[in-house]
């Protein structure tokens, strides 16, 4: 299947505002058959608000959102890696196939050369993307920034303020980052609670976080997403698991 059919068939409110605009850039710029067909088809285009605002979230929405951020991420630095690329590759392969992933590359490599709009773009996610979903989003964002071994400071500046575009609160920022940031405190600030909490506190810290990053939350996108939300799902067990340890938790 080539990209551009499989953008065309499954993008509901991406196709409009900025996220429509850079998409339909990069399909323009990378255009085989398919994608131009598909192009033809659908309104791409900075839309007026209403055309976007509150709509339901399709596998390809939150796709087309990824490939966007993950383009901003990457010019953070100035440095565009090869490991970077690879870990998007590898992603999208798990999602779509070897295939399909060499297509979303091409279009993220056309994402590379223009100017995003950061805020007008996080804005459209912010009104369409339920909270689970934007998390995923910035869980991904910090996997990306840390594949080449560290979190450049500009990365990590950039996903804090994509992460208060998105209206995510400092405790989920730091939930997130602490999980790519492993340091003695690390356990208590991804379950979201201080280091004189209580035993008591952290088992009911650890039910909300397991709630919160439950898989499930976002089924509608698909098994794959599911399944790359585990992570953040683990991560909360090992959290709890290792301050049970410590503390000698029954």
């Amino acid at each position: 299947m080539s990209f551009g059919k499989w953008l065309g068939g499954a993008l509901g409110w991406a196709v409009g505002g900025p996220i429509g605009g850079l998409i339909g850039f990069a399909l323009g710029s990378f255009a085989d058959t398919g994608s131009a067909n598909a192009n033809r088809q659908i309104p791409l285009g900075n839309g007026p608000e209403r055309n976007f605002r509150q709509q339901r979230t399709r596998p390809g929405d939150f796709t087309s959102a990824l490939l966007v951020l993950s383009a901003a991420v990457m010019k953070a630095d100035n440095r565009l890696l090869k490991s970077e690329l690879n870990y998007i590759r590898e992603f999208y392969s798990r999602q779509f196939g070897a295939a399909a992933a060499a297509e979303q590359i091409g279009i993220l490599k056309e994402l590379l050369d223009k100017e995003i709009p950061l805020k007008e773009v996080c804005e459209q996610i912010r009104l369409n993307m339920d909270h689970s979903m934007r998390l995923q989003l910035m869980h991904y964002l910090f996997g990306l920034a840390k594949c080449d071994g560290e979190v450049h400071p500009k990365e990590e500046a950039l996903i804090a303020t994509i992460g208060r575009y998105m209206y995510i609160s400092e405790k989920d920022y730091a939930s997130i980052r602490a999980m790519f940031y492993k340091d003695p405190s690390a356990a208590y600030r991804i379950l979201e609670i201080d280091e004189q909490a209580s035993d008591d506190e952290i088992k009911k810290a650890f039910r909300k976080m397991a709630m919160k990053y439950h898989p499930d939350k976002v089924k509608d996108l698909g098994e794959q997403h599911v399944k790359n939300a585990q992570e953040k799902f683990i991560a909360v067990q090992e959290a709890y698991d290792q301050l049970k340890k410590e503390r000698g938790i029954k």
